[in-house]
């Protein structure tokens, strides 16, 4: 692990930058307070059990804090950062052990007073009735309705909505530091080996819950409990499905396996996704499509570094995919590429975007600008991007590709004349049963070029080696 990683999450330099842009945004602003809650603890329905906790980003990305009913400010003024963490209660003690103490928590995080929440009475108390301290937070966040009721005045005075605290926060979060891509990197290590670990074991196995368990395993026990999403276990045809949540499925005498799933390290997300034979040989249509989309990565990550649209990369994945139809035989020689392209149809077999912003969130905000078109573009090929915008540098995006044999999606191109015309039907027959073919890497952005935080093992060579155990 990155030496960096035994130091505090750097809580501190993130609420100054917070501060800055807020200061940016209204001119003479010389005091104000950041104000955010933590997640609260969450009783169960008809159960006396808490749902599995899942901290507030924005929250954590001011304190590096994963405690629940917490709460933290930011004195634009001062520049202190202050944490309010819940007291020692006895009885709780008894059953769920000593809790963080006010003096641990200093130690612990990057910030510069600890108190315990016993005191964010007084705090909201003053905050109400002074009300002249511009307050920037997320309202629909916010616990308290006499805050809440004070903030509406307040924040008329001082202008406030012209600085959207949760913008502001997601924006900054796009950027990373050298402690966050730190996180990111050791998480794409711990789901490299639960990857490979699968890759090396998948013909052991008979069924996709199987698989999930080993993978999940595996992560758990290199100080990575949580997943950063519902993973995907997809065998055959089921692969066709973009995110296939069953898991459940036999093996039978399905040939590949779609296993997008990534750890998540201190709230910070990996996202990998590989796909190999199951009994490890490839069928010639399924080793044809799992070239072509490697083929679609590497070219796309050529050409990735900061400042690119995120359109034109995607675009680029399109050509790369009609192209290798072409040569297969899917789409009929007799039309260019150009004309292909033109006509959307490569939609029915690439329906997603090439990726997302990653970091905290699996699928980080921040992807659409102010004016950029949203997910209601009318044009198909980018209707589900999730970006659309120039790449900031150190920025991190996942690049996955890929390419799908889904009938539910190729259908209805096939049944319109419009559409149809390009497609050899025959030839496509035979490769319904591959479902689809996907390669995820995650990667830093960087002035010329990225750095790809991903070693999973994915070229045709290595793959067949580790599922053989050569």
């Amino acid at each position: 692990m990155d030496p960096i990683l035994n130091t505090p999450y750097p809580a501190r330099a993130h609420a100054k930058a917070a501060a800055a842009v807020l200061k940016q945004k209204i001119p003479n602003l010389t005091s104000g307070l950041i104000y955010l809650e933590s997640t609260k603890e969450v009783i169960g329905e008809d159960d006396d059990h808490p749902v599995p906790f899942r901290q507030r980003r924005n929250f954590y990305y001011l304190t590096g804090c994963d405690l629940h009913d917490s709460y933290v400010t930011y004195d634009l003024s001062t520049e202190k950062l202050t944490l309010y963490i819940p007291p020692l209660d006895a009885e709780e003690v008894m059953w769920m052990g000593l809790p963080v103490s006010p003096e641990e928590a200093l130690q612990k995080y990057d910030v510069d007073e600890v108190r315990t929440t016993e005191d964010v009475t007084d705090l909201i108390d003053k905050i109400t009735t002074e009300g002249t301290v511009p307050v920037f937070t997320i309202k629909e966040q916010v616990s308290n309705t006499k805050l809440l009721e004070t903030l509406e005045t307040i924040n008329t005075k001082a202008l406030v909505k012209e600085a959207n605290l949760q913008s502001i926060l997601e924006e900054l979060r796009t950027v990373k530091d050298k402690y966050e891509v730190a996180l990111i990197r050791h998480a794409n290590k711990i789901s490299t080996l639960a990857h490979e670990t699968l890759m090396a074991q998948i013909s052991t196995l008979s069924t996709e819950q199987q698989a999930e368990g080993l993978f999940t395993g595996i992560c758990i026990q290199q100080g990575a409990p949580k997943q950063a999403y519902h993973g995907i276990f997809a065998a055959g045809e089921a692969a066709a499905t973009l995110h296939y949540v069953h898991n459940n499925k036999p093996f039978d005498n399905k040939n590949i396996i779609l296993v997008d799933a990534g750890a998540e390290f201190r709230n910070y997300a990996s996202d990998i996704t590989r796909c190999y034979p199951i009994k490890g040989e490839f069928s010639p249509e399924s080793l044809a499509i799992y070239k072509l989309v490697l083929e679609m990565q590497n070219r796309t990550i050529s050409e990735l570094k900061a400042g690119i649209r995120w359109e034109d990369l995607h675009l680029l994945a399109h050509r790369v995919l009609i192209e290798g139809l072409q040569k297969i035989g899917i789409f009929k020689s007799e039309f260019s590429v150009d004309e292909i392209l033109e006509s959307r149809v490569s939609c029915a077999f690439l329906p997603h975007g090439l990726g997302h912003f990653l970091g905290m969130d699996t699928h980080d905000k921040a992807g659409k600008l102010p004016g950029h078109k949203s997910e209601n573009d009318t044009d198909p090929i980018f209707k589900y991007l999730r970006i659309r915008r120039t790449l900031p540098v150190r920025s991190v995006v996942t690049i996955e590709p890929g390419c799908y044999f889904c009938p539910f999606i190729v259908n209805p191109y096939l049944e319109n004349e419009k559409y149809g015309k390009y497609v050899d039907k025959e030839v496509l027959s035979k490769y319904w049963a591959v479902g689809g073919v996907r390669i995820e890497d995650n990667l830093l952005v960087l002035e010329e070029g990225s750095e790809n935080l991903t070693d999973t093992k994915k070229s045709v060579e290595q793959v067949l080696k580790v599922v053989r155990g050569e």
